[in-house]
C-alpha cells in the first residue's frame, strides 16, 4: 500500500487516499481501486501498464488521450448528460503527462466511474448492446483529426500472421509439422481469400478506421438501469479495418463451445448472436461505413476464427512459446476448435449475407 500510495502522490488527484485495493481480473495490466476519504473527492483507478506488450507507452497514452478528448467533444456537442461517466478521464502526473515512470514500471490513473458495472453475459440482448456501443464508438471517432499509432504493430494483419505460420513451418523447431499437415493445407486453401482486407487496402478501396480491437462484452460499462455508459479498455485502440471490431467480438461471443473445446460437436457459429450484434452495429455505424465495408462483414466473421487458428497452429509448431498452455496438445486442441468454428461460419455465410442485405433495407 505505501509503495502504491507514493505512486499515486505523483498524480494530480483530489482528496486523501483512504485505501488501495486490487480491482477486476484483467489479464494484461495490474489494476487497483483508490478510494478517497472526502465525500466530494472522486475515487480513482490506478493501473500498472504492461510495457512488455505495450512497448511504446508514450504512443499508447497519446492515442488514448486523443480518443477520449474527441469523444468528450462529441458528447458536449450532442448535449449529453453525465459526460464524466460516458468517457474515461485520465489524471495528469506531476510531469504533465498522463503516465508516470518509477524507474521500472509505467503507471496511470483515471477517475473511477461510480455506480457502473460490466457484464460477462453473452446472449442476444447483450450482443445487441455491444453492437450498438462498438459501432457508436467507431462512428464518434470516424472524423478524429489525430493520427493514431499502432500500439501492437500488425496485431490483426492477416498477411503478417500467415508469414509467422509459414516461418514456423519452415523452421519446424520441434518436429510437429507432419502431424498437422491437414490443417496447414486447409489454411493455405483459404489464404488468398482471407488476405483480401490487406489487398483492398493497398488498392485504395478499403480505409483504415480508428478501431477498438478488443471488442469483448466486458469492455463496456453499464449504468444501474442496464444502459451502456461507455466503452473501456482503450489500450488496443488503433487504426485498423472495421472487420477487427466486428469479427473479433463474434469469434468469442458467437462460439457455442469453448475456445479450447476438446469436443468439437460443441463448437458452432451462433447465428442469433451474429444477428443481434450485426443489427446493433449497423444501427450506429452505417452512417459512416462504405458499402464495401458493410458487404464484407460476413467475411470478418470468418476471418477471426481463421486468424486465431493460424496463430494457435504457429505456436504449436514453434513448441508453445507464446500462449500459456495447460497440457502438451493444448495449442493443437485450440487450433482444431477454431477451425471448426471457421467451418461453421463458412456454412452460415449465405445466411449472414442475406441478413446484412435485409438490414440495410
Amino acid at each position: 500500500m505505501n509503495n502504491l500510495q507514493s505512486i499515486v502522490s505523483h498524480f494530480n488527484t483530489k482528496g486523501t487516499v483512504n485505501e488501495i485495493q486490487p480491482l477486476g481480473s484483467g489479464l494484461i495490466n495490474d489494476t487497483y481501486k483508490v478510494t478517497t476519504l472526502e465525500a466530494d473527492a472522486p475515487d480513482y483507478v490506478l493501473q500498472r501498464i504492461n510495457h512488455a506488450i505495450f512497448q511504446n507507452v508514450e504512443m499508447l497514452q497519446a492515442n488514448i488521450e486523443a480518443v477520449t478528448r474527441h469523444i468528450r467533444k462529441k458528447l458536449v456537442e450532442q448535449g449529453a448528460e453525465d459526460i464524466d461517466r460516458k468517457v474515461l478521464s485520465f489524471i495528469p502526473a506531476d510531469t504533465g503527462k498522463t503516465f508516470w515512470y518509477d524507474g521500472e514500471n509505467y503507471w496511470r490513473i483515471m477517475t473511477f466511474i461510480p455506480n457502473a458495472k460490466t457484464y460477462e453475459t453473452v446472449d442476444a440482448e447483450y450482443s445487441y448492446y455491444a453492437g450498438v456501443a462498438f459501432g457508436n464508438f467507431q462512428a464518434m471517432l470516424a472524423d478524429i483529426p489525430d493520427t493514431l499509432g499502432e500500439t501492437i504493430p500488425d496485431f490483426h494483419n492477416m498477411e503478417f500472421r500467415l508469414k509467422q505460420l509459414r516461418d514456423a513451418v519452415a523452421a519446424d523447431a520441434v518436429g510437429r509439422v507432419k502431424e498437422v499437415q491437414y490443417y496447414l493445407d486447409e489454411i493455405e486453401k483459404r489464404a488468398d481469400e482471407m488476405c483480401k482486407g490487406e489487398r483492398l487496402y493497398r488498392e485504395g478501396k478499403l480505409p483504415k478506421r480508428v478501431c477498438h480491437c478488443d471488442t469483448k462484452v466486458n469492455n463496456m460499462m453499464f449504468d444501474e438501469d442496464g444502459k451502456v455508459l461507455c466503452v473501456i479498455d482503450l489500450d488496443t485502440v488503433m487504426p485498423n479495418f472495421i472487420f477487427s471490431d466486428f469479427g473479433d467480438f463474434l469469434r468469442s461471443a458467437a462460439n457455442t463451445g469453448a475456445e479450447d473445446d476438446e469436443n468439437l460437436d460443441n463448437v458452432n457459429f451462433n447465428m442469433e448472436i451474429f444477428k443481434a450484434f450485426a443489427k446493433g452495429y449497423l444501427e450506429s455505424a452505417k452512417v459512416f461505413l462504405l458499402p464495401l465495408e458493410i458487404e464484407n462483414l460476413p467475411y470478418a466473421a470468418a476471418l477471426f476464427p481463421y486468424m486465431q487458428c493460424v496463430r494457435f497452429l504457429a505456436d504449436y509448431i514453434n513448441g508453445d512459446t507464446y500462449y500459456k498452455t495447460k497440457y502438451p496438445e493444448h495449442n493443437l486442441v485450440r487450433t482444431k476448435a477454431q477451425f471448426k468454428l471457421l467451418q461453421s461460419a463458412e456454412e452460415h455465410m449465405p445466411e449472414m449475407q442475406e441478413f446484412i442485405k435485409a438490414s440495410l433495407g
